[in-house]
C-alpha cells in the first residue's frame, strides 16, 4: 500500500513537472531565449580598474570561466596581482564529492595556494585573508537552498566585514531562476545546507542573494560587507540559461540542474537519486521498489565514492 502510493504520487508530480516544463518553454519570450548572455566575470572592463595594484584573493572553482579561460588564468595574464584561491565545496577544481573533505594545498596550473572552505574550516580566518585588499567571487550557483556555494558566500561576507575587506561579485545567471517555489527554512533548522529563512527555489543570481544577506543584515552580528556586485549582461529572470560547464560532479547536466530541487529531498530517504550512476538526479529507485522495467546498479566512482545501495539493483522511475 505504501508503494503504491508513493508511485501514484511519484507519477502525478512528474506529470506536474513535464507540464510545468512545457509552460516554460512556450511563454517565455524568444528574444529572451535568444539573447546572448554575458556573466559579470565577462566584463573586465568594469573590475579590473578596481584590481589594479591591490593584493587580490579570488573564490572560485571550475565554474569560473571568461569563456574557456578560467578567470584566475585572465587575470593573471593581466597582471592582477593574486595573493591566493579560495575554494568551496567540491574544490578548485570541481572534482570532489558531495561532502567530501576539501584540504588546502597548491594548484599545479598557477602555483597559487589555494585555501579550502570545504576542509578544517567553512569560514576565512583573519590569517586566510592576510594581506588582500580585495576579495572577488565567482562561482556558478544554480539557485536551490541546500546547494553549498550560497553558504560559503555568506562566510566569506562576512570575513570581509569583519576585516574591512571589499568583496566584488561577478554575477552569473541563475539557471533556476525563473520561478521560486518550495518550504522557507525554519531558523531552528538553519545548517551549512540551509542558512537563511528563504524558499527551496528562491529565484535569485548569486550577486542578487549576495545583496539580499547586506539588505536583511543576515551576516553575523548585523554587520554588512562592503559590497559590488558586476551584473550579468542581457539576462532577466524570465531566461533560460543553460550552464556551460557542470557545476558540479553530480549535476551533470541541465535536466539534473532542472530535477535537484524536488529530488534533492530524497538524500534524506531510503531511495537513491541516482548517485554512482551515469544519471544522478535524474532517477528515483530502490531495490524494493516494484519491478519496473528501468533499474539501475550504483557503482563507486570519483563524484560517488559510497552511493546509497552500492552493487544493488535498484528498480526506478526515470525522470529524464
Amino acid at each position: 500500500m505504501i508503494i503504491f502510493t508513493l508511485k501514484k504520487n511519484l507519477e502525478t508530480q512528474m506529470i506536474k513537472t513535464i507540464i510545468t516544463g512545457i509552460f516554460i518553454i512556450l511563454t517565455v519570450p524568444l528574444w529572451a531565449q535568444n539573447a546572448v548572455i554575458q556573466p559579470g566575470a565577462y566584463r573586465l572592463p568594469s573590475y579590473l580598474p578596481l584590481l589594479k595594484n591591490k593584493k587580490v584573493i579570488v573564490v572560485a572553482n571550475h565554474t569560473s570561466l571568461i569563456g574557456q579561460t578560467h578567470l584566475v588564468d585572465t587575470l593573471l595574464k593581466l597582471n592582477v596581482d593574486i595573493l591566493r584561491i579560495f575554494s568551496p565545496e567540491h574544490g578548485f577544481r570541481g572534482m570532489a564529492a558531495a561532502g567530501q573533505k576539501v584540504n588546502s594545498g597548491k594548484d599545479e596550473k598557477t602555483g597559487l595556494p589555494i585555501v579550502s572552505l570545504y576542509g578544517s574550516h567553512k569560514k576565512p580566518t583573519s590569517n586566510d585573508l592576510e594581506g588582500a585588499a580585495v576579495i572577488v567571487f565567482d562561482i556558478q550557483d544554480v539557485g536551490v537552498r541546500f546547494y553549498t556555494y550560497i553558504s560559503t558566500l555568506q562566510y566569506v561576507m562576512e570575513s570581509c566585514a569583519e576585516n574591512n575587506i571589499p568583496l566584488i561579485v561577478l554575477d552569473r545567471p541563475n539557471p533556476n531562476g525563473f520561478y521560486i517555489d518550495g518550504p522557507v527554512l525554519k531558523p531552528e533548522f538553519k545548517s551549512f545546507i540551509g542558512m537563511q529563512p528563504v524558499p527551496v527555489v528562491y529565484g535569485m543570481t548569486i550577486g542578487e542573494y549576495a545583496k539580499m544577506l547586506n539588505g536583511e543584515h543576515w551576516l553575523h552580528n548585523g554587520d554588512t560587507c562592503n559590497l559590488i556586485v558586476i551584473k550579468c549582461l542581457n539576462y532577466t529572470h524570465d531566461s533560460l540559461y543553460k550552464l556551460p560547464v557542470p557545476p558540479s560532479p553530480n549535476l551533470p547536466n541541465m535536466e539534473a540542474v532542472y530535477l535537484y530541487p524536488s529530488i534533492g529531498f530524497f538524500e534524506g530517504t531510503t531511495i537513491s537519486i541516482g548517485r554512482g550512476t551515469k544519471y544522478p538526479f535524474q532517477v528515483i529507485g530502490a531495490p524494493f521498489f516494484p519491478k519496473y522495467k528501468f533499474s539501475f546498479v550504483p557503482k563507486s566512482c570519483q563524484a560517488a565514492p559510497k552511493p546509497k545501495f552500492i552493487g544493488q539493483r535498484c528498480y526506478a522511475l526515470d525522470l529524464r
